[in-house]
């Protein structure tokens, strides 16, 4: 896919060929969802809960602090590499480490410079494996169909769950119990309306009959008293009959209660709200729900980025990456009018970050600052 192309990777495809096999595992991840066989994306409810965190983060905006990393900087914001755009990346970044508690972001390198960062690609951890050769670390990776390696402390880890491993977060095993619970609930409601549609009524014969002769005696007692032409109502059979009794059909199914408890299991462990999931919450529950979910994500992403880009001694210096948010564009109307109003004049503010916070394109001279002059010190306000 042209993530690598420069002298240095072309020489590690060939020494891999070598290697594959003598390479010795650190750390093979293999993700442990349940016992039903899609997993925790292929269920409903886990996949809103996770689609819902994955898309508010994709509206997270990297930027490259500093004068060097002007070019890289453009390219974090628009298009990490040739396939995604930023929101596309930061979506399919954060749903790989949902899912699977870890992801990598592998870096792509100019064709010049072999030290010179011009983009990023999200890989997933399943099919990937932490090796070491010679006293080196190497990630091996797949995308596509196609398998690459890479020196691990080039790579951007992202971790969920990071306890008991060295290299990698845990599972998602803890989840496997409501993911059994919400797969035999659907079972159950499935085969209920089945149940429900099927046997109707007991009819009890007074002679013995051959099993064929039954079969049609019940097809044509079907068809005269249990079609839609029975247009009154009223069942009527013969002296063959002892009698027919109707069967009051009442499948298991989980009730409100316990539906519920399985959805509050899941909002649990994603740190997410029904409200958040549909669309509905309000400014505070929006509020809670950033600082409890999206901002360790982003803080995560930040970190990790700085790393893999920047030198020791740029980190001293100040240069970082950083997972920006216009916090206030989910508040209300009444809410941004008074923050822009309490810390412009305090020269907080500029008038184009004001304009972020509504939403609104900025304006010639809006990087100025502003403080009102009438302001005076405690000491001199007796002189």
């Amino acid at each position: 896919m042209g993530l690598f192309k420069n002298k240095e990777q072309r020489q590690m495809d060939k020494q891999m060929k070598v290697l594959t096999n003598a390479f010795k595992v650190l750390q093979g991840y293999v993700p442990m969802f349940s016992s039903y066989d899609g997993g925790v994306y292929e269920m409903e409810l886990t996949r809103s809960a996770i689609e819902s965190i994955a898309l508010h983060c994709s509206k997270l905006n990297p930027v490259i602090t500093g004068t060097k990393y002007k070019k890289l900087n453009k390219i974090i914001q628009t298009q990490p590499n040739y396939l995604m755009t930023t929101s596309q990346f930061l979506e399919k970044l954060v749903t790989i480490l949902l899912v699977e508690n870890n992801a990598y972001i592998i870096p792509i390198y100019s064709d010049r410079f072999a030290t010179d960062i011009v983009g990023f690609y999200p890989v997933r951890s399943a099919g990937s494996r932490l090796v070491r050769d010679n006293g080196v670390e190497y990630l091996t990776y797949k995308i596509g169909d196609k398998n690459y390696a890479i020196e691990y402390e080039r790579v951007g880890h992202l971790r969920r769950h990071y306890y008991k491993k060295e290299y990698s977060g845990e599972s998602n095993q803890a989840l496997n119990t409501t993911l059994d619970l919400m797969n035999a609930q659907n079972i159950g409601i499935k085969e209920g309306i089945k149940s429900g549609a099927s046997i109707r009524f007991l009819a009890r014969l007074v002679n013995v009959m051959m099993p064929e002769d039954m079969k049609k005696e019940r097809e044509r007692l079907t068809a005269d008293n249990l079609t839609t032409e029975n247009s009154g109502g009223v069942m009527i059979f013969d002296n063959r009959y002892a009698d027919i009794k109707p069967i009051d059909s009442k499948p298991f199914i989980v009730d409100d209660k316990q539906a519920e408890l399985i959805k509050q299991n899941v909002f649990n462990y994603f740190h997410i709200s029904e409200s958040i999931i549909q669309n509905k919450a309000s400014e505070d529950e929006f509020a809670n729900f950033y600082e409890g979910c999206i901002e360790p994500i982003a803080t995560q992403i930040s970190q990790v980025l700085t790393r893999m880009i920047m030198t020791h001694k740029e980190i001293e210096r100040g240069y970082s990456v950083m997972l920006e948010s216009t916090k206030l564009q989910f508040a209300s109307n009444n809410t941004k009018l008074s923050v822009s109003t309490q810390l412009f004049d305090r020269g907080v503010l500029t008038t184009n970050q004001i304009m972020d916070i509504f939403n609104l394109p900025h304006v010639e001279d809006g990087d100025r600052r502003y403080i009102r002059r009438e302001y005076a010190e405690i000491t001199e306000v007796n002189a």
